[in-house]
């Protein structure tokens, strides 16, 4: 069994490197466009992805591999009293999108995160940052779900399982820091525009 995790990961990354790549250089250079013009990324999905909002948030704001300055970035994951007062006020469904609507900016890249594609709070968010002026970066499964109608770009991962879905997720998130990183961040400081 053990055998067959690493077999199957090893064959969706094998599929997730000759498919993805255009779309993810699409995804780095529309987050870098927008950092570098001052605006900032809000990135948010819910458990794992969840995790995967704070992990991507904290290496841009904190460091991925090298000592800089912080980018601007917001997991709208964290906020435990936010999310449990907007679910019970307005419902589960808009605990992402009342963060977007408040915090979002004409410019700001979104970063939605859903494995399945169809997290109907994840969907909204992102609906909602269309019609506000918001980019928007979309990380699914294979099928890509209702998000991939309401994303500039979609990185959909080349599997239906979960695990190797999220696994996918975070190397592209990584690489994503990696080329921000470098691209904004790298030489005499400069990079983002005030």
């Amino acid at each position: 069994m053990l055998q067959e995790i690493f077999d199957e990961h090893a064959q969706v990354l094998k599929e997730a490197r000759k498919s993805l790549l255009p779309e993810l250089q699409r995804a780095a250079e529309l987050a870098e466009d927008s950092l570098a013009s001052g605006h900032r990324l809000l990135i948010f999905g819910n458990g794992g992805s969840a995790a995967d909002a704070q992990h991507f948030a904290a290496e841009l704001v904190g460091r991925f591999e090298q000592d800089r300055r912080p980018l601007p970035a917001i997991a709208l994951t964290v906020d435990t009293s936010l999310l449990t007062a907007v679910g019970n006020d307005h419902g589960f469904e808009q605990i992402f999108t009342r963060q977007v609507e408040a915090l979002g900016r004409p410019g700001d890249v979104l970063v939605a995160i859903s494995t399945s594609g169809n997290s109907a709070n994840v969907v909204r968010a992102a609906e909602k940052g269309r019609e506000m002026g918001c980019r928007s970066i979309g990380l699914t499964g294979r099928e890509g779900g209702r998000l991939e109608e309401s994303v500039d770009v979609l990185i959909a991962a080349p599997s239906r399982t979960v695990a190797r879905v999220q696994e996918i997720h975070e190397l592209c998130l990584h690489a994503l820091a990696a080329w921000l990183e470098r691209r904004l961040c790298s030489g005499d400081g400069e990079g983002i525009r005030e």
